[in-house]
């Protein structure tokens, strides 16, 4: 199929509310693939969740899109009583069919684009225990165990820490 042939363009814009049940979806795609009984049924209203996020004043949700479909998304902001220097990421999922394509690379080298124009020194997360791959990704990237938030004994995330490198 010429289709097939077609070079993939990815494009990293800010995402729409509109947009909000497709990275809905993603999300949950991406989180089943760390619960080894498949993600758990919580009722949560997913999509008004990030309808919300994708509103907010204060954050940013980043959404990688390749043919038309969103594949990779980030969200962002400064969490509550940090310092305004300080830039939380709250969620960053790649599509499991889109995994070790570079797509989370580019999309996390648009964060840190982001968080450097606004002049962010420190970027934290924290990621499920059981996410080693993940894990890996971050260590990739340069995150590192944020020395002031060690995991607590049957804590369920691990928490990382990001300079953030000064414009060049």
């Amino acid at each position: 199929m010429i289709r097939d042939r077609l070079p993939r363009t990815l494009v990293i814009r800010t995402a729409v509310p509109a947009e909000a049940p497709a990275v809905a979806a993603l999300h949950a795609r991406a989180r089943a693939t760390y619960y080894p009984d498949g993600l758990p049924d919580d009722g949560f209203d997913w999509a008004a969740a990030w309808r919300t996020a994708v509103a907010r004043a204060d954050g940013q949700v980043l959404c990688a899109v390749e043919q038309g479909r969103i594949v990779a998304l980030a969200s962002f902001r400064t969490p509550q009583d940090a310092p305004a220097d300080m830039v939380k990421l709250f969620q960053f999922h790649v599509d499991p069919d889109r995994w070790r394509t570079g797509i989370g690379t580019r999309l996390h080298a648009a964060c840190v684009d982001q968080w450097r124009a606004e002049g962010r020194r420190t970027a934290v997360l924290d990621v499920h225990v059981d996410n080693r791959r993940a894990q890996a990704f971050y260590a990739r990237q340069g995150w590192s165990p944020d020395p002031e938030n060690p995991p607590a004994e049957d804590d369920h995330h691990l928490y990382l820490r990001y300079a953030v490198p000064p414009r060049e």
